[in-house]
């Protein structure tokens, strides 16, 4: 529970967590506190837009749902869009036990009928996406999500358990479609180390190829592999004071890349078996490796 940050301290928050922020007109006065009190606030819901002209209708909202939609959009190219600040229109009602669940921090149970105003209680941001299963969501953007959630908890003291999705909310919503049990995953990694710059846009008007090489799976870190990846990954281990060669790094994954890869996991806060030296996707997505010069494929071989 905790009275909302003021707009200003939002924006520092946001910022200061490496969130790349624009802000539309009049968005810290623009908001529906005209229909009821918002706050006391217990978390962030994260929603996907499912649709086009995302920026104007997340601000102006339709003829039966008046805008703002949300506190902020975030687009493909991991910018996040301020447009409203307040009560927004973008949870309706909700399941009264997952309130009291996302209040005292505890795992989610299942959704209940919808008896509680959650446009009151949470800070709301639209994720831009068709929500059909196939229209991706960049890494700049996933960024994004999980710096905006780590911004918001770290401001308040809350935890990763505060971040949930509309989908978690009620049963009548399916928003957003990616994993939230990944994402709160990302936002605890992130709350246990210091904010780090954010990832370089992507999008229209950027180079269509990814900026970072994309999580090959954990079978590809096998030793004996060969790749132009491995160096990538072994340079990036070194650059992050996580290196522990006596030789190299080169293009096989070996011995020493466990080590190093390990310090790495270590570095984020894993430990025990968390910390083996073999890639997962959160602590890959953190390490931001730059594209290599030979391409792997999806089964996580050489292409």
């Amino acid at each position: 529970m905790a009275a909302p940050l003021s707009a200003d301290v939002l924006v520092r928050a946001l910022r200061g967590e490496g969130v790349r922020v624009a802000e539309h007109g009049d968005w810290k006065t623009h908001n529906r506190n005209h229909k009821g009190p918002w706050g006391p606030v217990h978390g962030v819901m994260l929603h996907h837009t499912a649709g086009v002209d995302s920026l104007a209708l997340c601000r102006g909202g339709t003829p039966d749902l008046p805008g703002p939609l949300c506190i902020g959009l975030l687009t493909k190219d991991g910018t996040v869009h301020l447009v409203g600040y307040g009560r927004t229109n973008h949870a309706g009602n909700g399941s009264a036990a997952v309130l009291e669940a996302v209040r005292a921090e505890k795992p989610l149970p299942a959704r209940g009928p919808d008896a509680v105003d959650g446009n009151a209680r949470f800070y709301g941001f639209e994720i831009e996406n068709l929500g059909n299963g196939r229209d991706p969501y960049p890494a700049a953007q996933l960024d994004a999500a999980e710096r905006l959630s780590a911004a918001l908890c770290r401001a308040h003291g809350w935890s990763a358990r505060s971040v949930i999705a509309h989908k978690e909310w009620t049963r009548r919503k399916i928003d957003p479609s990616f994993s939230m049990p990944a994402m709160r995953d990302r936002v605890t990694v992130r709350l246990g180390s210091k904010p780090a710059p954010p990832a370089p846009p992507t999008g229209p008007g950027t180079p269509q190829k990814p900026v970072y090489e994309t999580f090959p799976g954990a079978a590809f870190f096998v030793p004996g592999r060969n790749s132009p990846l491995i160096t990538a990954v072994g340079r990036r281990l070194v650059a992050e004071g996580c290196g522990r060669y006596e030789i190299g790094p080169g293009p096989v994954w070996g011995a020493a890349d466990t080590r190093s890869y390990a310090a790495w996991q270590r570095k984020l806060g894993y430990s025990g078996s968390d910390a083996d030296g073999v890639p997962g996707r959160a602590s890959w997505d953190r390490l931001r490796v730059p594209r290599a010069g030979g391409a792997v494929s999806k089964e996580g071989g050489p292409a």
